[in-house]
């Protein structure tokens, strides 16, 4: 018998939204490199696809790079009134999206609010679905799945995120935690940093093969990877990190871990150190990853 528990409202990110500073350079990578589709643009935001399925997993929206969201679907108009209540009720200042919001959003309906550190987030309903989807390299890419958020206080996050919106901890890397919103190992990963952000974005390609053409093909275009190829001892995925316009970072990984029963399910606690990131001995260029002291923390001046 399968016990799976999932998030309050919702099961996994919706979309993820990024400000570019150069939206044709964003598209360029976006669909030349990383492998996505391209669904629609204008002046302002371009919308890019990873997962059949589904309209749009990724929009770069042009201004600051630093203006990022994480948008969240859910079913009906009941559910978005239920899950807006409860966040007040629990003490969250939640704003109701304008309809210029909206209509940038392709959505009926949409509230934001930001986590203790600053990330915004987006509740929304309505989103269209989508029909085929012709990929414009072949990177092997089945869905977007998950991303890595700074934290400016891990503890504090990881409590907003578990008792206000429903998430379960997978395992945590020293006071990073890793959590999950259905049986996937992680959808949320909190990386302690000294400023809000999304600090990768992950997505799972069809196998080993597909990750390492990939490699090959990012050294051939001089594309920063810089982390990887390696295995996370947490999740179990094997998995390839790069470095794309704005600094923001990418990932492919394949092979991440299910939980699919809660009983058999305890939650571990790695040490911050590079091997409880990489079981085959990578060592990564992401400022959130290297090493910490023993306390747990970041030390100075590597966030």
């Amino acid at each position: 018998m399968y016990v799976l528990v999932t998030m309050r409202w919702f099961e996994d990110i919706r979309c993820v939204r990024l400000g570019s500073s150069d939206l044709d350079a964003s598209v360029r990578f976006a669909t030349e490199t990383i492998g996505l589709h391209l669904v629609r643009r204008d002046a302002g935001r371009a919308y890019l696809r990873a997962s059949p399925g589904r309209d749009h997993d990724l929009v770069y929206v042009r201004g600051d790079a630093r203006r990022e969201s994480l948008v969240f679907e859910l079913g009906s108009a009941r559910e978005l009134d239920d899950a807006v209540a409860s966040l007040a009720r629990d003490g969250h200042l939640v704003r109701e999206g304008t309809r210029l919001e909206c209509e940038e959003r392709l959505v009926d309906a949409m509230y934001s609010l930001t986590d203790p550190t600053g990330n915004r987030l987006e509740l929304t309903r309505g989103l269209p679905a989508s029909t085929d989807c012709p990929w414009s390299r072949d990177a092997g890419i089945t869905s977007f799945s998950h991303v890595g958020l700074r934290t400016t206080d891990a503890p504090r996050d990881e409590r907003f995120w578990t008792q206000s919106l429903g998430a379960r901890v997978s395992d945590w890397i020293g006071d990073a935690a890793l959590l999950r919103l259905d049986q996937v190992h992680h959808r949320i990963a909190l990386f302690p940093s000294r400023r809000p952000g999304v600090q990768h974005v992950n997505f799972q390609v069809a196998g080993i093969d597909d990750l390492m053409r990939s490699y090959y093909f990012l050294q051939r275009r001089g594309v920063p990877v810089v982390f990887g190829p390696g295995r996370h001892p947490t999740s179990g995925a094997m998995f390839l990190y790069f470095q794309g316009p704005d600094d923001i970072v990418y990932e492919y990984s394949w092979g991440v871990r299910l939980i699919t029963d809660e009983r058999d399910h305890v939650p571990r606690r790695f040490p911050f150190e590079a091997s409880s990131f990489c079981m085959w001995g990578a060592r990564p260029d992401i400022p959130e990853f290297r090493a910490a002291d023993s306390s747990g923390s970041p030390r100075e001046g590597t966030v």
